[in-house]
């Protein structure tokens, strides 16, 4: 695909043609949420790298350029020069699940963890060869607390080694998007003056609901069998009577969900819909997944519905990633692009904001948009 021809068949608010700001790099880029969210904020990716080939077919399908592979085989004067570094480092070895897992199999976590352990380190080697003016590292809340706080603080220690100053954050998106999703963010600056007129965003609270990214009409594929329907009763009620919380998640409606993972496809259990009398629960369809991370509704899908599930889940909130990169723009004294308004604008075929429609009409307009 030409990357000159990227932006005339999308229509996404955050790819308006507009002055850069800054230029920026995209390490784990997955599918491109982060891209999105700095984009939003005037930056100009110069560069990408994705090791998956799935994740990195839809970045390609959205974004234009085909990312760079394994990052641990590039050469570090491969990677351009850049004012932000942005990376989702894998998760997996330092999540909750991820670690109870990996225990039950009898393998290593964390920075022992072979495959996927070890690349934090190849952010730091970029960060080291090219002094970027800053960073945003993303990755789970329980980074914070893996091997009783070790790891995080081998993390904040070896940034401090690069003469980066570094602050964080947990976030919870549950204010821009119904689902609750708490992510830690790590923002560092070079310059201590950048540093100091940095503050993470106060994320407004839009009381988003459920009901508002859901479609009015859903193939018959996405409600569960009977038979998974029954296991998943009674998989729950063997945990309840065992005092555990474990089991599916049904939420209200009108509230948020639980946080979507990558292992969504495998049963959907975490955020199951509610359907009429007579059928029963069903999960979220791909699209409705891209609008519970805040994506635009013309980000293409071009993968199956296990892929997609896999990488909306392995993805990030782009309005929170939008918002933190805008403070960070600021901060290195940088007039961002005029805000779009609230992150629902962008699914809008005509720019109106789905806030500013009745209930009743929110449905319709997502019709419209497909």
């Amino acid at each position: 695909m030409e990357r000159g021809s990227r932006l005339d068949n999308l229509r996404f608010s955050v790819r308006m043609k507009r002055p850069s700001v800054c230029t920026f790099i995209d390490l784990f880029a997955g599918i491109g949420g982060t891209r999105l969210g700095f984009e939003a904020a005037g930056g100009t990716c110069t560069f990408s790298s994705e090791y998956d080939r799935y994740a990195a077919h839809t970045y390609a399908v959205n974004h234009g350029e085909v990312p760079a592979g394994d990052i641990t085989q590039l050469r570090l004067d491969d990677i351009p020069e850049h004012d932000v570094l942005v990376a989702g480092f894998p998760c997996q070895p330092f999540s909750i699940a991820g670690v109870s897992k990996l225990g039950a199999l009898g393998r290593p976590d964390g920075f022992k963890h072979p495959d996927q352990g070890h690349l934090f380190f190849s952010t730091r080697d970029v960060l080291a060869y090219r002094r970027p003016r800053a960073f945003l590292l993303e990755n789970v809340k329980h980074l914070r607390n893996h091997d009783r706080g070790r790891t995080y603080r081998t993390i904040r220690e070896t940034l401090s080694s690069l003469k980066y100053h570094v602050d964080d954050r947990v976030i919870d998106a549950r204010t821009v998007v119904p689902q609750h999703r708490e992510r830690i963010y790590i923002v560092g600056f070079r310059c201590s003056d950048d540093f100091a007129r940095f503050n993470f965003p106060d994320m407004e609270d839009r009381n988003p609901a459920l009901t508002n990214i859901l479609d009015p009409k859903v193939d018959s594929k996405y409600t569960l069998s009977d038979h998974l329907w029954k296991y998943l009763q009674e998989y729950a009620e063997k945990h309840r009577a065992r005092g555990n919380g474990f089991g599916f998640g049904l939420p209200d409606l009108n509230g948020v969900s639980r946080t979507l993972s990558a292992r969504y496809y495998k049963d959907g259990s975490e955020i199951l819909i509610r359907q009429k009398a007579g059928l029963n629960p069903r999960r979220l369809t791909p699209r409705e997944c891209l609008r519970l991370m805040g994506f635009p509704e013309s980000f293409k899908i071009p993968v199956s519905d296990t892929r997609a599930y896999q990488q909306f889940g392995n993805s990030v909130v782009v309005p929170v990633v939008e918002a933190i990169a805008r403070k960070m723009v600021e901060a290195m004294g940088i007039k961002p692009p005029d805000a779009p308004g609230n992150y629902l604008r962008r699914w809008m075929p005509t720019g109106e904001s789905e806030l500013d429609l009745p209930t009743s009409s929110r449905n319709r307009v997502h019709a419209q948009a497909r």
